[in-house]
């Protein structure tokens, strides 16, 4: 199975943002913008004006919102709002709505015919018309730009979404590259160690390995695994270093049903691997002793090792040590996993707890 980054869905956004319907986007701008200008045609709720002057002014304001829309979208908005220039989009917008309103009263001069009133205006409700007609543009300039800021919104949000999941992706594969090579250096210098020593057990060992890495390689590029297969390969793991050392035991328990269980593949692993590796003493022997406990939604992992007289700062001085596995339970789980460490003067133990 191959690892997707994740992809924001939300139909808002997509409609908004989304090159593929640019189209239809600018379709509902045009209805409405119609649906406005076309109460050029109305003296009265139920009063139609169909008149060539009056069909002429319908025209001429429809040509004007769409100068209005498309002339703050594509020109103020960018050059100046959108790169936080507030002060200066403001000044803008001013400028050219006192412009296009000259536009408009240049508009309804030539093609507005008075159909119920036959005399002039007065000055009073001529200054009227005027502030409400400038009034209206700045609304509806305004709520353009709300709406460009939105989809500006949206987009950032997404965009850093997007980053987010292709980062934590991204990191998943380079935390499981690290722990690789790692594994693979041990499991062929134990096997290069047998070869030398007892030539018919390294056959053996060999074949086994060839299991073990097939599970790794193939494991690693899937997301989940069952985790009877893990215990296996850690079964495996624990007997291929069983045998390269004459005073060294290991136990897996199992409490509970395990046949159901699917967890992150090479989860594990890197916890033995170090428990493996910093309780190696010939003087006195070596455990590891490792358990599984699920129970509801939770899946307890216990590793406890025996600690060697010459171990100094495990987590320093450890290959890869616990900073990679806990990168990757961050990613994997989030807040939804505990780990816990301690150390006495004998024993070494991990706790890990997930929420499955």
């Amino acid at each position: 199975m191959r690892e997707e980054i994740p992809v924001t869905k939300d139909r808002l956004s997509s409609f908004l943002i989304d090159d593929k319907y640019r189209i239809y986007r600018h379709l509902l701008m045009q209805v409405f913008i119609l649906v406005i200008s076309m109460g050029n045609f109305f003296d009265a709720p139920d009063k139609v004006n169909l008149s060539a002057n009056r069909t002429y002014g319908w025209l001429g304001y429809y040509l004007f919102l769409n100068v209005l829309v498309y002339f703050n979208a594509y020109v103020l908005f960018p050059h100046f709002l959108a790169k936080n220039k507030v002060g200066l989009y403001i000044l803008s917008v001013i400028t050219f709505t006192v412009s296009m309103g000259f536009v408009m009263i240049w508009l309804q001069y030539q093609f507005y015919d008075i159909a119920v009133i036959h005399h002039e205006p007065s000055v009073a409700a001529i200054i009227l018309s005027i502030t409400s007609s400038l009034l209206a543009m700045f609304l509806f300039i305004g709520g353009i730009a709300a709406l460009l800021l939105l989809k500006q919104w949206m987009a950032n949000n997404r965009r850093i979404r997007d980053l987010k999941a292709a980062t934590s992706v991204s990191e998943l594969k380079y935390l499981k590259s690290q722990i690789n090579p790692h594994f693979l250096f041990n499991m062929l210098n134990n096997a290069n160690i047998l070869i030398e020593d007892e030539p018919e057990m390294a056959t053996g060992i060999l074949l086994n390995l060839d299991e073990l890495l097939q599970y790794q390689l193939g494991g690693s590029l899937r997301e989940k695994v069952w985790l009877n297969d893990d215990i296996r390969f850690l079964r495996h793991f624990l007997e291929l270093e069983k045998t390269r050392r004459d005073q060294f035991e290991y136990t897996i328990a199992t409490k509970g049903d395990t046949d159901k269980i699917e967890v992150a593949p090479l989860l594990f692993i890197p916890f033995v691997e170090n428990a493996v590796k910093h309780n190696a003493n010939s003087k006195t022997g070596s455990f590891v002793d490792i358990s599984f406990c699920p129970q509801a939604d939770k899946l307890t992992f216990i590793c406890r090792n025996s600690v060697s007289e010459n171990m100094v700062g495990r987590e320093e001085k450890g290959g890869l040590g616990l900073a990679n596995i806990k990168r990757r339970l961050d990613l994997l789980f989030g807040v939804n996993y505990s780990l816990e460490q301690t150390k006495t003067d004998s024993v070494y133990t991990v706790a890990l707890q997930l929420k499955l």
